[in-house]
């Protein structure tokens, strides 16, 4: 982040007191899609029919961007969120010692390559590449050294249908490599990109830039066109896009898409389609506890125009439709969520994730959960040091039909896993599912999964 940026973001901070004062104290709907953590900068990718989000994480009362690592987080249904923890952190790269910003994901080679700004120990914000066989990590340092430093961040890759892959990074300049094929190497010099206003637009004030263009650019093609879009007038920043027929222009300014959230000034896109539907990744502060610094992810659906154009997006608290039911008669990881309160994840020693910091009133709303002709008993895996706790079984709200209640027995400690099974009655249809946690104060158990039975 340059200085003139960090200026800013500090003239706007009392702008934004209100905003933020006023912003969502009590939610209850899917937007934002994660609620354990505070995220921002979304990176949608899609592989093997689901739908993964990259994500920066923002730390728990940050006062500036203080961000240690990466997450995870994937769904089939676009309302159900599955937690898949830290495919990478600062301590991936030896050379970095802070600022784990945005990031985006490209699957190549058979490999996925993480491209992030980071800031190189002694130096300046540099951009390095993780690289893993699997998705979900753990990446590794693909060059034990950064890929390009000058100070710009945001960096974003797009694959021309030639071939040939092309690295952009920005604010608050734009800038341009060709990668070689391996993805990790580049041919030629680093190229800053002419910001002009029939390109990229006009912003009211000129301190920073004339035109509109600001940081977090996202491209991609569809129907023969290249999309570029971008967060833009700052500060606060809105999302814009601009089109070109090559991947490097020339583009033309198309307009803005969203305007300011609740609680950011910061905002950043990430564009996709999936199973037939186009969706909107975006940052805001709505979260209880969220600001300019503690950022929450959403997602909206939106339909392209009749001449290809992107509609303005509105930010919502429901998000899009669910795509399809959940099936409770297999195993579902806790971590897997519409919705929560309270809760946190970590590393289980079972392996994967479970969930975390359960107090009494604590929840877990799943959505659209398929129950058929009925369900007469669910298996959930515990961990606990104490007894005396229970989860209570309900649908439609938490404090809806109750129709089941799970004793939790004393398993040893918080990662000695045990397993409750209970008789269910009245699950039928498709229900909205909620987990109620109850019992006495401070934490009472950890979560794994869980599993109905026909």
């Amino acid at each position: 982040m340059t200085k003139l940026f960090r200026c800013l973001i500090n003239l706007h901070i009392l702008l934004l007191l209100d905003a933020t004062n006023h912003a969502i104290t009590s939610v209850r709907a899917d937007n934002p899609i994660i609620q354990t953590i505070y995220t921002s900068d979304p990176a949608p990718i899609i592989y093997n029919n689901r739908l993964y989000v990259f994500v920066s994480h923002d730390e728990d009362g940050s006062k500036v961007f203080t961000q240690k690592d990466w997450r995870l987080f994937s769904t089939t249904d676009m309302a159900n969120w599955q937690d898949h923890g830290i495919p990478m952190s600062l301590e991936t790269f030896d050379w970095a010692d802070r600022d784990a910003w945005a990031g985006h994901v490209v699957h190549r080679n058979n490999k996925f390559y993480y491209y992030v700004p980071i800031h190189r120990r002694g130096g300046d914000m540099a951009i390095g590449v993780g690289v893993s066989d699997n998705i979900e990590g753990p990446f590794k340092d693909a060059l034990g050294k950064p890929l390009v430093e000058n100070g710009a961040i945001d960096p974003d890759v797009y694959i021309d249908d030639d071939g040939q892959a092309y690295l952009y990074w920005s604010n608050p300049g734009l800038w341009y490599l060709q990668l070689n094929s391996d993805m990790v190497s580049y041919s030629g010099n680093p190229t800053q990109i002419n910001l002009t206003t029939e390109a990229f637009g006009t912003r009211s004030s000129t301190r920073v830039s004339s035109t509109g263009f600001q940081e977090g650019g996202w491209i991609y093609k569809r129907n023969g066109t290249i999309y570029f879009v971008y967060a833009s007038h700052c500060c606060p920043e809105s999302i814009a896009y601009s089109v070109g027929s090559g991947p490097l222009g020339p583009w033309t300014y198309k307009g803005v898409i969203m305007t300011q959230g609740p609680g950011s000034f910061t905002n950043h896109p990430g564009v996709i389609d999936y199973k037939n539907n186009s969706y909107f990744f975006y940052h805001n502060g709505a979260l209880p506890g969220g600001s300019e610094w503690t950022r929450s992810v959403s997602v909206e659906r939106f339909e392209y125009n009749s001449d290809g154009s992107i509609p303005q997006t509105e930010q919502t608290l429901m998000g899009p439709p669910q795509l399809e039911t959940l099936d409770p008669y297999i195993r579902q990881e806790a971590e897997t969520m519409a919705f929560s309160s309270g809760l946190k994840t970590q590393v289980s020693s079972n392996g994967g994730i479970d969930v975390t910091s359960i107090e009494n009133g604590d929840y877990i709303k799943l959505k659209g959960v398929d129950f058929g002709s009925g369900a007469k008993s669910l298996v959930v895996c515990v961990a606990s040091k104490d007894t005396g706790s229970r989860i209570e079984v309900r649908l439609a709200s938490k404090e809806g039909i109750l129709i089941g209640v799970c004793d939790i027995s004393q398993t040893g400690d918080l990662q000695t896993w045990g397993f409750d099974r209970r008789d269910i009655s009245g699950a039928t249809g498709v229900q909205d599912l909620f987990f109620l946690f109850k019992g006495g104060n401070g934490l009472l158990f950890n979560f794994d999964w869980w599993q109905f039975n026909q």
